[in-house]
């Protein structure tokens, strides 16, 4: 390996490729601290301000993905592509990387392509059980993939596949004996069962407004409530801040989060789904229905069809979620049996994986 290792990582979009890629960012630094490393995103994503935040320098392409529906902003589609591809270009030619990492995002396409096509080696870290158009395309040429579900050779080439989880916050691994701290963090009573609420950093409206309708049968059974509701929402649900109920527009300790959780309602983005099956609390997954492909309900289908989580569609909540919720958060063996199951599925190790594959390809391309 080169004295100093230099490496460009893409991610970004969501906080589910941004939080990824900066783990694998930190894990390389532990091992190389004198590595250079370069993000680079999309212009005006939350990368560009993510990415600063941890301490690490980030370059922005103008890029952006094609609306579903046909719209005067995919006319500059085709110039957002040209543009991104000719600025990897200057990126990488001026930075001269031993390898390209790309974590998924609109940036990650162009920047791995013309990696790719500058012989410069590269890794995708794909997070979903159904990887997205843009990955199967750049793992044709890609010298490994680290996947965090199995059954993924349809799709990947089976000699470059390698299973590693998805890497998830260090915080989380050992939360056991955070419950008292939880408690206090979040004042809640230590008698009572706690439900956490997961709608992700911006919000999920229709999982706010099924909150907003149960918050009171919630106070009636003595069910405390740790309720994310998103910055785009907080505003709006704040007002039902009380004894039983704790509202935040984002929860800036999910280790104490996870810790205070007897059960546990979540979106399904890939991320979320790694971390829970690490924290290993009951889990009933609501898949957002606005995402590509319907990635977050082929994630969550992958762990409930191990018996391992409930799924509910959005569009059922009305008619299951009372009865599900209540015999989740009423039964003791419903709550072990899903427990144990979902933390089956666990990867603590995925990040430490990844930095390995990585070690590998970059030793490859030395000995060529």
């Amino acid at each position: 390996m080169k004295e100093k290792l230099k490496v460009i990582i893409s991610g970004g979009g969501t906080g589910g490729h941004i939080y990824p890629a900066i783990s694998i960012a930190d894990e390389i630094i532990r091992r190389y601290p004198t590595a250079e490393i370069l993000f680079v995103g999309a212009k005006d994503r939350m990368e560009m301000t993510k990415v600063p935040q941890a301490g690490y320098k980030i370059e922005g392409l103008w890029i952006s993905g094609i609306d579903r529906s046909l719209t005067k902003r995919n006319l500059s589609f085709p110039f957002k592509v040209i543009s991104s591809l000719w600025n990897s270009r200057k990126i990488i030619k001026k930075f001269n990387p031993d390898v390209v990492i790309g974590t998924g995002g609109f940036a990650s396409g162009p920047l791995l392509k013309m990696a790719n096509s500058m012989k410069i080696p590269t890794l995708i870290q794909e997070q979903n059980s159904y990887p997205g158009i843009t990955n199967r395309l750049l793992g044709k040429k890609a010298d490994a993939i680290c996947t965090a579900y199995d059954n993924l050779e349809s799709y990947f080439p089976l000699e470059k596949t390698i299973k590693t989880g998805n890497p998830v916050r260090q915080d989380i691994l050992n939360i056991k004996d955070k419950r008292e701290e939880a408690q206090l963090f979040f004042n809640l009573k230590k008698e009572r069962k706690t439900l956490l609420v997961l709608g992700g950093s911006l919000g999920a409206r229709r999982i706010n407004q099924l909150m907003e309708a149960f918050v009171d049968v919630f106070e009636k059974n003595e069910i405390q409530l740790i309720w994310q509701t998103g910055s785009l929402y907080y505003e709006e649900y704040k007002k039902y801040d009380n004894e039983y109920v704790k509202t935040h527009a984002f929860l800036s300790r999910m280790d104490l989060a996870y810790a205070a959780a007897d059960v546990i309602v979540s979106r399904a983005g890939a991320i979320s789904v790694s971390e829970l099956c690490i924290v290993g609390k009951p889990v009933i997954f609501i898949p957002s229905p606005n995402v590509a492909e319907n990635h977050q309900a082929k994630n969550a289908l992958t762990v409930a069809n191990e018996d391992a989580a409930y799924v509910l569609n959005e569009k059922d909540l009305a008619k299951d979620f009372s009865e599900t919720i209540m015999l989740v958060l009423e039964s003791e063996k419903v709550q072990k049996n899903l427990s144990e199951n979902i933390k089956k599925l666990a990867l603590p190790g995925a990040t430490v994986a990844i930095v390995d594959a990585m070690e590998k390809i970059i030793m490859k391309q030395e000995l060529n």
